[in-house]
């Protein structure tokens, strides 16, 4: 008996029994294309149908919010009732129409909130404000908050079932909520939820649990995970794997590894020499916890650009699926030439101010700039991969003012 090397185009059946069309994933990029009330737009229908022609066989959509007085930025979809069933079926459909499945990232950014954005102190495990500019220090959540805010993940994740998605994933990586109560530098309690690597695991648990009851055993369940923090005290790979492998155990479907924060982002950074010619931030470790997830399919995200790459990673079983985020900013039709066109290669445009800016405001410039361009494309317009990255400042500054490039204290 043999078993057949999986390539890039094959279909991949997920442990609950739903099933990708290919190993392509377009990753979760912040669009910021909700309206003045936080709901989606024309313009987001517009952005998911082009993704949707363009040959990914999963979308996941950028940051939908599970409270509107809690936002990462200033037009995120938040859905944290009914109100915008209607415009959110209208989003599912167009997502869906040319054959992806579409699945929404559900998050809380605790104390990366934005407080121009959601009007209220940002809240996190403890009060420890992010080296971040433009972020205040948080208020420490109680213990009846945090089941407040498990409860809001599941009522989300219900919401986008019944509007007709495909299934939700979990944002548990680059320093929001779920990432803080992993961190033991962000997490510093001595209670139920903090203390200790098993007390720390507890609220993505918790998290994941309360989601999986609310939308039944067969709709899709994923998470976004950090391999670890990159950063002095932060969240390890070794215990990275360890809450891998406890979430496996609780019906998963798929789990994305990624890394970093935006203190230190690892996700945008450059691959070691090592690992160059392999392209992709995390591939390694997801090499090493393979044994530790069982049967769960693992999606690695960052540094992918050529077709070859991809396909040996899906060829080795180093991973199942390949996320792909900035470059389908520039290139809406990336997927469908990487899946024909072997010798296929991404654009990989990353916009600076220069050498001496530093790498925080690097790192907002860059997410600023590729946000543009998916707001170029889901106004019907093609992206402009030439624009000038003080452009995107000028456009920060303007609707956020200072407080989007300096640090405020609370």
């Amino acid at each position: 008996m043999t078993t057949k090397t999986p390539t890039l185009d094959a279909p991949l059946e997920l442990p609950g029994g739903a099933r990708l069309p290919n190993r392509i994933a377009k990753s979760a990029m912040s669009e910021q294309l909700g309206d003045r009330r936080n709901a989606p737009t024309d313009d987001l229908v517009r952005l998911y149908e082009r993704w949707g022609s363009g040959g990914a066989g999963l979308l996941v959509t950028g940051n939908v919010m599970v409270d509107r007085h809690h936002l990462g930025e200033p037009r995120n979809v938040v859905v944290d009732d009914e109100r915008d069933l209607a415009r959110l079926s209208a989003w599912a459909r167009a997502g869906r129409r040319h054959g992806s499945r579409v699945w929404v990232q559900v998050n809380h950014p605790g104390r990366q909130a934005l407080i121009v954005a959601g009007r209220t102190r940002p809240v996190a495990p403890s009060a420890i404000a992010p080296a971040i500019p433009g972020y205040v220090r948080p208020r420490e959540l109680t213990s009846g908050e945090i089941e407040g805010i498990v409860e809001r993940f599941a009522r989300t994740a219900r919401i986008v079932r019944d509007a007709g998605f495909d299934g939700v994933q979990v944002h548990g990586a680059h320093g929001y909520l779920v990432s803080q109560f992993l961190s033991p530098s962000a997490n510093r309690r001595d209670d139920a939820w903090g203390g200790d690597a098993e007390r720390r695991r507890r609220f993505v648990l918790e998290v994941v649990r309360a989601v999986r009851a609310a939308v039944g055993p067969d709709f899709p369940v994923g998470i976004k995970l950090n391999s670890a923090d990159f950063q002095k005290g932060g969240f390890t790979a070794e215990e990275s794997a360890a809450v891998l492998e406890a979430l496996a155990a609780e019906g998963l479907d798929l789990l994305e590894i990624s890394g970093g924060t935006y203190e230190a982002p690892a996700m945008v950074g450059a691959v070691r020499e090592s690992t160059a010619r392999r392209e992709a931030y995390f591939l390694e470790y997801a090499e090493t916890v393979r044994d530790r997830v069982g049967g769960v399919p693992l999606m690695v995200t960052g540094g992918f650009r050529g077709a070859s790459a991809m396909r040996d990673a899906i060829a080795d079983g180093a991973c199942d699926v390949v996320g792909i985020a900035r470059p389908l900013a520039v290139d809406p039709d990336g997927a469908r030439r990487v899946l024909e066109d072997p010798t296929a290669r991404l654009p990989s445009p990353e916009p600076s101010l220069g050498p001496r800016v530093p790498r925080t405001l690097t790192s907002a410039i860059a997410l600023g700039w590729h946000t543009r361009q998916l707001q170029r494309i889901g106004a019907g317009r093609d992206p402009r991969p030439d624009e000038p990255a003080w452009r995107t400042a000028v456009g920060m500054l303007t609707a956020n003012g200072w407080d989007a490039f300096r640090r405020r204290r609370a």
